[in-house]
């Protein structure tokens, strides 16, 4: 009776046992699938922060290291002299070729100036092998046209002196002085371009006309006559 008993009651313990693992395993299962149909459905509810980690692309790798520098060969060429002296050769040649020089050309009649009479030269340097010859015009350079000189000076031209008439009025108003004149003289010796610089006015006159006939010896400059520009001072006086 009593194996019959314990018989009965292992076959309803398994048979329980089996209904709660299949109910378990059905629980489970729709636990899991909510959890992952959640974040599929409503992506908002998962953290931030986690997504964004889940989000960021990985860093790139870093690039490749460059290559190495290539190699530089130098090359080192012995020379054929040392110290400029000649050195033996390594081999010596079975035939000797005989080396001619072609002569020189013929001068073309060009020299130095001064070198006459030498090889190559010609007479008058290199401007008398270009122009066989020919002399070099001279050429004068010319007179200014006209020049300052001091009074001084023009005095010692001075040829032909006229007095110049005391004006009346002027002798009457016991007037007195000096006037200084600028004159151009030519190249003949004339007074010319007379114009006054200072003095008394009423004495003016009375020393251009007095000066406007002056004769002066012409001024030489290369034995050449030119114009000269000078002063002329004109004294009036009533003497006491």
């Amino acid at each position: 009776m009593f194996e019959d008993a314990t018989f009965e009651s292992s076959n309803r313990i398994k048979s329980k046992s089996r209904y709660w693992m299949i109910l378990t395993t059905i629980l489970c299962g729709s636990v899991i699938g909510v959890m992952v149909l959640i974040p599929l459905i409503y992506p908002e509810a998962l953290p931030k922060q986690a997504m964004a980690t889940l989000l960021v692309a990985p860093p790139p790798p870093p690039p490749p290291p460059p290559p190495p520098p290539p190699e530089v060969h130098q090359v080192v060429v012995k020379p054929q002299m040392m110290n400029n002296q000649l050195t033996a050769p390594t081999k010596i040649p079975k035939q000797i070729k005989m080396v001619t020089e072609k002569e020189a050309p013929p001068s073309q009649g060009f020299g130095v100036a001064g070198m006459e009479g030498m090889g190559g030269g010609a007479p008058g340097g290199v401007i008398g092998g270009l122009f066989a010859g020919a002399a070099a015009p001279v050429v004068k350079a010319a007179p200014p046209k006209k020049i300052a000189i001091s009074q001084g000076v023009a005095q010692g031209l001075l040829i032909e002196k006229i007095q110049p008439i005391y004006p009346a009025i002027a002798k009457a108003a016991r007037m007195q002085g000096t006037v200084v004149l600028q004159a151009t003289i030519s190249k003949t010796g004339e007074i010319q371009n007379l114009r006054v610089i200072s003095g008394p006015a009423m004495l003016q006159q009375a020393a251009i006309q007095a000066v406007s006939r002056w004769r002066y010896r012409p001024y030489l400059l290369n034995n050449e006559p030119v114009e000269v520009e000078t002063t002329v001072n004109v004294v009036f006086s009533l003497g006491g």
